[in-house]
């Protein structure tokens, strides 16, 4: 298929935030840049849209080609263009962010790409273009739709107490949160379901175990 334009016209890439929890702390998945510009720095996975191809196709092709990491929760975040972002021409950048369990992902260096690490949210390395708002706005956005949604049980195991879960919501929001208070609330939601197991964690008394009710989906709390 050929292409005629009266104007000019930018190139479009996407760009992935992933994140996962470990140790109890949230973590940015990073690529360090094999070419210019910002050779060796770091930066989130991502790269330039093929002609014929689906902006959200795209984002999971490129992180699976630079990190080896395939089959995440997606969500499309924002739409970043300002002009001067990208110093080889116009370029605009449709941000996504992922979110995995660290049980399910390897990783490995491939691509563009010379090397690939997690790092802690708040110790991220200094990063290529404007890539540390990108971060920013994803963790705002995360933040801000576990009061509305379930989201933060794509970060769960097959199997996990309700300590685990609030250890997530806390590792996102950065704060601690009233046990009980956060107890009833995730119970009302009917999101997760008691699988009549339980698990002892060193002197504790064995605490039930859960799953989640519909995996790989994200529900919106009315």
């Amino acid at each position: 298929m050929s292409y005629s334009y009266t104007h000019p016209h930018p190139a479009v890439t996407t760009d992935i935030v992933l994140f996962t929890i470990r140790d109890h702390r949230l973590e940015v998945l990073l690529i360090r840049r094999g070419s210019d510009p910002f050779k060796d720095s770091w930066a989130l996975p991502g790269g330039f849209i093929n002609i014929d191809e689906d902006l959200a196709a795209c984002a999971l092709r490129e992180l699976e080609e630079e990190t080896g990491v395939a089959g995440v929760y997606l969500e499309q975040l924002y739409t970043f263009g300002t002009p001067g972002r990208d110093p080889r021409e116009r370029v605009i950048s449709v941000a996504y962010y992922a979110l995995v369990p660290p049980d399910r992902i390897s990783i490995r260096a491939a691509s563009d790409a010379k090397e690939v690490a997690w790092f802690k949210l708040d110790k991220l390395p200094p990063l290529a273009f404007d890539h540390e708002s990108i971060v920013a706005m994803a963790h705002k956005r995360l933040s801000a739709k576990l009061n509305y949604s379930t989201i933060a049980l794509q970060f769960m195991p097959e199997k996990f107490t309700l300590s685990e879960l609030q250890q997530v919501y806390e590792s996102i929001l950065g704060e601690k949160l009233d046990k009980r208070n956060f107890r009833k609330r995730v119970l009302t939601l009917d999101c997760i379901r008691d699988i009549g197991e339980s698990r002892r964690n060193g002197n504790h008394r064995p605490a039930r175990l859960y799953a989640v009710k519909s995996p790989g989906t994200v529900e919106f709390i009315r």
